[in-house]
């Protein structure tokens, strides 16, 4: 016979108070980045990523850093004459979130490319 402390395997399991912050937090995230997406004000886009970074959130804007597959997505290429700009990111097209080291959205990114004859 059952008792009262056996746990059905249909039954829900409790969603503890930090579960549910943390589940919050990420879904307030992911509407802000959509807002973000969508922001036709500079000021506007301004005070979500200034409140976002109060959380711990950052913009990625990878501009003139080494092009990492791993960290940035490649939307582009600059041709270049330069050996030393070659991988190197030559703009942000998409700008990127981390949620402290948690990348959430990867930048997408126009690179310098050593020019082919």
């Amino acid at each position: 016979m059952a008792s009262d402390t056996d746990v059905h395997p249909l039954q829900p399991v409790a969603v503890t108070d930090l579960e549910r912050a943390l589940a919050d937090r990420q879904a307030l995230i992911q509407m802000c980045l959509y807002a973000l997406d969508r922001a036709r004000s500079g000021g506007v886009v301004e005070r979500l990523e200034e409140g976002l970074a109060a959380i711990g959130v950052q913009a990625l804007r990878p501009d003139g850093q080494r092009f990492d597959p791993a960290r940035h997505e490649a939307g582009g290429a600059i041709p270049t004459d330069d050996p030393m700009l070659d991988g190197t990111v030559a703009e942000t097209e998409v700008t990127g979130f981390a949620d402290h080291d948690r990348l959430l959205r990867a930048p997408i990114v126009t690179v310098y490319a050593k020019k082919t004859l």
